[in-house]
């Protein structure tokens, strides 16, 4: 092995490794010095698996050298200042059991993950994130790639807190082979679009749901859809609600347009632009220019959309990151059926990327079918016995006068009140599932007697909203009637949680009321409990307050 005059490690006799920065699922990145320029570089060292890996996965070798090619080739094509110039890239001799090194500029500044670790970020310096992070997703899609590992660990900041995106390791190139095994996603469980996690690929609007997540967390300070385990999260992904953002200010409306599960529903980057400037502008901030301008010039509109219109809104019309990766048009949503049998396998690599079995189509709506129709605790017989159901569907005023329930919504005097307005409003108790947080309680409700269809509503300040279509049922899921559930029992299940999570000061704490898939699709009460370093997990109980697990972070 080669080595420099201090004695260090020299890479194809020029780069001289200094020290480790970190280490990931396809290797370690090392601090070294280009003895030829005379300058520091960052080092990709695409490591060999081990010997273990290498036997249940037959050519894996081979696949992570082309993914080392793969990257700097991605890297190479995107001169951009919101992406991490590559230099060079170091490959084995033909025949030789040597591994690739890719040779990039060092950004010296850390990550983006080490500075969420000191706490949430303030909202102006959020929003200026998200724009270079946009700007270089734009700049990589319009020349054909898409990063599909949009995180805070791939995101490094400079001295001057501008914002660089890297790791392209895993990124799909257009025009390239396909390099992960049919019907396995790779990606960060957390940050993953759920279109990815059913297996739906090639959607530029799939990293810009990362994006949207990374920037709830950085906000926020917490992680919305983070569950006790792997296999958990992906599946909160598919399916649970997101709470509405409280810390983020102007940005918050932009979180809620972006993150939804409909990616043609989503903005695209031309409008997300739009409205981050416009959300800069709002906070008082002075949003960074973006060079060079990919696609037609921002639109300026407001960052919430018209209360009376829910179509999408896609000013400007398209842009090369339009025809790079074309958003199909919207359908019909449609539930998780239960997966009998399946066996659903998420295995973390380090670095945090995962590889996860990729799931049947799924929408929002609630999980699980009781494949007898039989009725279960707190829950109503199958689509053959239902007979509560809304009497207006989606007709109506958007908020309807109830009684308005006072301080945390998360006691049973005032979910009860919640549910008291929500019959009121739709004619029934028996819903498809119902979260209930600290200030609001979102529900999906049937949108009429026996029907196979379900509208979302949220319940606020005493007011109900309907939110808009939720998607279809299962016929043979149980609805829960929510008044039949012993509420009484929340305040010990909070206690509980905290007592068994190790959960001294929640951030967050809010109830999942929904069958549950794991357990043939009966009706479950689920309280969730995090602190602001994202410690926590929930509780597993049935509707009568009965605790049968608890999952921890």
């Amino acid at each position: 092995m080669d080595t420099s005059e201090a004695g260090r490690r020299l890479v194809d006799g020029r780069f001289e490794l200094i020290a480790p920065l970190g280490a990931g699922g396809m290797g370690t990145v090392w601090r070294a010095r280009d003895i030829a320029l005379h300058r520091e570089v960052a080092l990709k060292e695409v490591r060999p698996p081990d010997p273990a890996s290498e036997a249940a996965n037959p050519g894996l070798s081979e696949q992570m050298r082309e993914r080392a090619v793969r990257e700097a080739r991605a890297l190479a094509r995107l001169a951009h200042p919101g992406v991490v110039t590559i230099h060079h890239i170091v490959e084995p001799a033909p025949g030789t059991d040597g591994h690739p090194w890719i040779v990039m500029e060092l950004v010296k500044g850390g990550s983006l993950h080490d500075r969420l670790a000191e706490g949430p970020m303030p909202v102006a310096d959020v929003l200026r994130l998200g724009l270079d992070i946009l700007s270089a997703l734009r700049a990589a899609h319009a020349e054909g790639v898409l990063h599909r590992d949009v995180k805070p660990a791939n995101v490094l900041l400079r001295p001057d807190g501008a914002a660089v995106l890297t790791d392209f390791g895993i990124a799909a190139v257009g025009g390239a082979t396909a390099l992960t095994s049919t019907g396995v996603l790779i990606g960060s469980p957390e940050y993953i679009a759920p279109e990815r996690a059913r297996g739906e690929e090639g959607l530029a609007a799939s990293d810009l749901w990362s994006l949207g997540m990374m920037l709830y967390v950085a906000a926020e300070g917490t992680h919305p859809l983070r569950r006790a385990t792997s296999l958990a999260t992906v599946v909160a992904v598919l399916d649970d609600p997101i709470p509405a953002p409280v810390r983020s200010g102007p940005l918050g409306p932009v979180l809620q347009r972006l993150l939804v599960r409909d990616p043609a529903v989503r903005p695209d980057g031309a409008e997300l632009e739009a409205l981050l400037r416009a959300a800069s502008a709002a906070s008082g901030g002075a949003a960074p220019a973006v060079p060079p301008a990919y696609g037609p010039p921002p639109v300026p509109v407001s960052a919430t959309p018209p209360a009376s219109d829910t179509r999408p809104f896609v000013p400007g019309g398209g842009s090369p990151y339009d025809r790079t990766a074309p958003v199909p048009a919207a359908g019909p949503r449609r539930r998780r059926p239960v997966l009998i049998g399946a066996l659903v396998a998420v295995a973390l690599t380090g670095g945090g990327v995962g590889l996860v079995q990729a799931l049947p189509g799924t929408g929002s709506g609630s999980t699980g079918t009781n494949a007898k129709g039989a009725a279960t605790a707190g829950a109503t017989p199958g689509a053959a016995g239902r007979t509560a159901g809304p009497g207006t569907g989606s007709s109506g005023p958007q908020g309807s006068p109830a009684a308005a329930a006072r301080g945390s919504l998360l006691t049973p005097d005032n979910v009860r009140t919640a549910i008291e307005a929500f019959k009121q409003r739709t004619g029934t108790t028996s819903f498809v599932e119902m979260t209930v947080y600290e200030g609001y309680v979102l529900a999906s409700i049937p949108t009429a007697a026996g029907a196979g269809t379900y509208d979302r509503y949220e319940y606020r300040d005493g007011q109900v909203k309907r939110d808009g279509p939720g998607g279809t049922i299962d016929e043979a899921a149980p609805l829960i009637d929510m008044a039949g559930v012993k509420w009484d029992a929340l305040p010990g299940l909070l206690d509980k949680a905290r007592q068994e999570l190790g959960v001294t000061k929640p951030t967050s704490r809010y109830v999942i009321v929904e069958p549950w898939l794991f357990d043939g699709a009966t009706a479950s009460m689920r309280p969730y409990l995090s602190d602001e370093y994202g410690r926590g997990g929930y509780l597993y109980a049935d509707t009568q307050g009965n605790v049968k697990k608890v999952y921890r972070s």
